[in-house]
């Protein structure tokens, strides 16, 4: 048991690549070549895994609170109809939702990391 909790803590640096990795295949099917500026957003997450650093960890988690906080009010407003999207974009918002809540989930997991844990 110890040693799965050794290692809970990079479960959001995985999920952040993963997402990534996702994000960079589907993208390079279509655009070729263009997609492959992609793999530096996960440059970061690769860094903590190897030589992990509390500010920066601390960092990731703060950005992507903001990040996934915007599109959880994106989704909020779409519950409220304040704004009226387009149908592609309805059908974007309700395939990305367990994308978006996974985010803030990991998001949360980073920063509660970085202030509880040293690494």
């Amino acid at each position: 048991m110890h040693t799965l909790s050794k290692y809970t803590k990079f479960i959001p640096y995985l999920y952040f690549l993963s997402v990534i990795i996702y994000w960079f295949t589907t993208i390079n099917k279509s655009d070729g070549i263009s997609a492959y500026p992609i793999l530096l957003f996960g440059i970061p997450f690769l860094w903590q895994l190897i030589k992990p650093s509390r500010k920066l960890n601390f960092s990731l988690g703060i950005i992507f609170v903001c990040l996934s906080s915007y599109l959880i009010l994106a989704y909020l407003f779409d519950l409220l109809n304040i704004i009226h999207w387009t149908e592609t974009s309805k059908k974007l918002l309700f395939y990305g939702g367990i994308l978006v809540v996974g985010n803030f989930v990991m998001s949360l997991w980073i920063v509660k990391n970085s202030i509880r844990k040293v690494f």
